[in-house]
């Protein structure tokens, strides 16, 4: 082959489109494998929390089956969002804007979960469970991911129901019902979930605002930000107390509660009152980071309370 002949097929090869091919550990990204991990334990204290604790391997069904269905809705939140992801520098690295992975596989990826999730668990357990994993499913994606994440400042407010209803697909796994103690575990994931964001949206307005989404502090402001972050701390640190004071978690939960909660109220009165620098931004990540704490800490005592009361421990 002559080198005329070689250069025209380099050249050749270098036109055609390469298709990039995703890692295993690219998929594994695509589920969010950090809010999936909360998903299953506000889930599993959802199943304990049933006055009849069910079979372990209906427990281990349904669990897999929210975990799989969670994955599911950040594979199609990676697929919509592939565009502000790319402009964000928190997410610029995901597999879709990184060039790692064609948008249609992500999509595929994540219809394929949805349905595998939704009907193993209607099989599993109960097709009522089943129901409220599929609009869980549908309102993260459509509701929240397609259109309050980019039309309105209350996005995280409203949008938070979605995160919000592990602890009540768990407890229809596990009951075939919805009862008192899961809406309270709804209530304060929903409650919880404002200041949560709202501390990382202060400290990453910048990216927000590049991108076109509108969060509060792009919008209304840091001040108003702060003043809502306040509030709903000091809402939710009484209502992290309730599963104690309605009597199915104990002491130890209780205890910690409230000093967590005091804690939390604390972190959101720094975040209102430093508003200038590095220190208002160092106040914001503080309440940021501990606000994961906090609520892994009240789930995982709730778990290990009703796992030492099962085993007859306690």
């Amino acid at each position: 082959m002559s080198d005329a002949s070689y250069l025209e097929g380099a050249k050749a090869a270098r036109s055609v489109p390469q298709i990039p091919i995703a890692a295993p550990s690219d998929y594994l990204l695509l589920l969010k494998p950090r809010v999936m991990s909360l998903v299953v334990l506000t889930a599993l204290a959802g199943i304990l929390l049933a006055p009849v604790p069910p079979h372990p391997l209906v427990a281990f069904a349904a669990l897999l089956s929210i975990a799989v269905g969670a994955g599911a809705s950040g594979a199609l939140n990676m697929w919509y969002d592939a565009d502000i992801d790319a402009i964000m520098t928190r997410t610029a690295r995901r597999p879709i804007p990184a060039g790692r992975m064609e948008p249609e596989s992500a999509l595929a990826f994540g219809l394929v979960l949805s349905m595998l999730s939704v009907f193993t668990l209607g099989f599993a357990t109960n097709w009522l469970a089943a129901a409220l994993l599929a609009f869980t499913i549908f309102f993260y994606v459509i509701i929240y991911t397609m259109w309050l994440k980019r039309s309105t400042p209350q996005n995280i407010v409203i949008g938070g129901a979605a995160g919000a209803l592990p602890p009540m697909v768990g407890y229809a796994a596990a009951t075939g019902q919805i009862g008192l103690a899961s809406i309270i575990l709804f209530a304060i994931i929903f409650v919880w979930t404002p200041p949560h964001f709202w501390a990382l949206a202060l400290v990453k307005h910048d990216d927000y605002g590049r991108a076109g989404v509108p969060m509060m502090p792009n919008v209304l402001g840091a001040d108003r930000t702060r003043r809502e972050i306040l509030a709903y701390s000091l809402l939710l640190a009484p209502l992290g107390v309730a599963p104690w004071l309605m009597g199915f978690a104990g002491f130890v939960y209780g205890a910690v509660a409230i000093v967590a909660g005091l804690y939390l109220t604390w972190l959101a009165v720094e975040v209102y009152r430093k508003r200038e620098g590095d220190i208002a931004r160092r106040a914001s990540m503080k309440l940021f980071f501990f606000s994961i704490s906090y609520l892994f800490l009240l789930f995982l005592i709730i778990v290990g309370e009703r796992l030492l009361t099962i085993a007859g421990i306690i």
